[in-house]
């Protein structure tokens, strides 16, 4: 993650502009004084910058829950506060380089607001989820011209290695996204999807929880596939297999297909590797045999004014309420110029959102963005309502 080591911490007069970036406000941890976020704005893009204040010396990052598509606007964003702050740098992996020039004609990376809003729909559409180096997602992708390809990826240095790609390639019928694959698939539209690639994903044997194949994921997956499309995963774990397989069993009516050690047209390196280690590798395809309902989610994200006091409000520090089918945690809690930031997780267990609020004199709301407008995400808005209203 980029970064910079900072003698001494120094805070600018907000808000401030410089070299095209906008430094909004500044929050503070109402806990602890040692951490601070800075709002950043970046061609058109809002995030947070993390302060750390540690002895001797201090830490200026990115925030993980706010970071944003380019990594390049975040070297942008380090790099304009240091030098409108005047900070002594101590050490520092941030390049002084300018954006890659593949990168700069770069057209497939989308947020989530983009499928949110008008899900493109002109063409059949296939997901790959977590691509990693990309080789079969751009493969598909060169192969099949006539299809809308969307690879979900959360590491950064392999987006961009695709992105890349993808300009050299001249690929138009490929988008990226940085997101959580398990909320995307609660706004894809029902009954248009092809295939869905999940190959080779992180076995998580310690924490099944976070497992990408579960049953609410096989049922998002079969109300988004076409009849006769389908969900594929392949791994080099035998327990991840034995888990899936289990889990795509228990439905009541389900078709799958099994294969071991099955070769397909192009291969990552990490399976060339598995392969000469001579390790299995199992193929678990469910075959969508139902059309589904069409997709409809009612509500909205607003709030009406807050019932309670800010200190009321500050003392829902690291307070977890619990209602059906889901939680709400409040982690963090900041002070802000003219009110209060909370950070908080909310939703159901297995698939949360990761989100601040603000909350003021002009009322309340979502910051940076709303959350997606998931089923699960408008049942927990409605709660977190009743929370902060008392």
């Amino acid at each position: 993650m980029p970064h910079l080591h900072i003698e001494e911490f120094k805070q600018i007069d907000f808000p401030k502009v410089y070299d095209e970036v906008s430094f909004n406000f500044i929050a503070s941890n109402a806990m602890h004084e040692d951490e601070k976020l800075i709002s950043t704005t970046v061609e058109d893009e809002d995030f947070f910058l993390l302060v750390k204040e540690e002895e001797n010396k201090s830490l200026l990052k990115t925030d993980k829950l706010t970071r944003p598509a380019s990594i390049h606007n975040v070297h942008r964003a380090l790099l304009a506060y240091a030098k409108a702050a005047g900070l002594h740098v101590i050490n520092s992996n941030v390049p002084q380089t300018q954006k890659n020039i593949h990168l700069q004609e770069v057209t497939a990376l989308k947020k989530i607001e983009y499928f949110a809003n008008k899900f493109p729909l002109d063409k059949e559409v296939r997901i790959e989820v977590g691509f990693g180096s990309g080789r079969h997602l751009l493969h598909q992708a060169a192969t099949h011209p006539d299809v809308l390809f969307i690879g979900i990826e959360i590491h950064r240095p392999s987006i961009e290695q695709v992105l890349k790609q993808s300009v050299i390639q001249k690929l138009n019928n490929l988008l990226v996204l940085d997101y959580d694959a398990r909320l995307f698939m609660e706004l894809v539209p029902s009954n248009i999807v092809g295939a869905i690639y999940v190959h080779f994903p992180v076995p998580w044997d310690k924490k099944p929880h976070r497992r990408v194949i579960s049953t609410s994921f096989i049922e998002e997956a079969r109300r988004v596939l076409k009849v006769g499309g389908t969900l594929e995963l392949r791994t080099d774990s035998e327990n991840y297999y034995a888990y899936s397989y289990e889990t795509f069993i228990a439905f009541n009516k389900t078709t799958l297909q099994i294969n071991k050690n099955k070769d397909i047209a192009i291969s990552s390196k990490y399976e060339d590797r598995w392969k000469k280690m001579e390790k299995n590798i199992y193929d678990v395809t469910m075959i969508n045999d139902e059309l589904s309902e069409p997709l409809t989610i009612e509500g909205d994200f607003t709030f009406s004014k807050p019932g309670l006091s800010f200190d009321e409000i500050t003392g829902l520090h690291n307070k977890t309420f619990r209602f059906e089918d889901g939680f709400m945690h409040f982690e963090r809690v900041y002070k802000t110029k003219n009110g209060v930031m909370l950070r908080l997780s909310m939703g159901s267990f297995d698939r949360p959102e990761h989100l601040y609020i603000i909350i003021d004199e002009k009322g309340i709301s979502y910051y940076p963005d709303l959350p997606l407008k998931s089923r699960s995400n408008l049942k927990a808005h409605k709660e977190l309502g009743k929370i902060l209203h008392g």
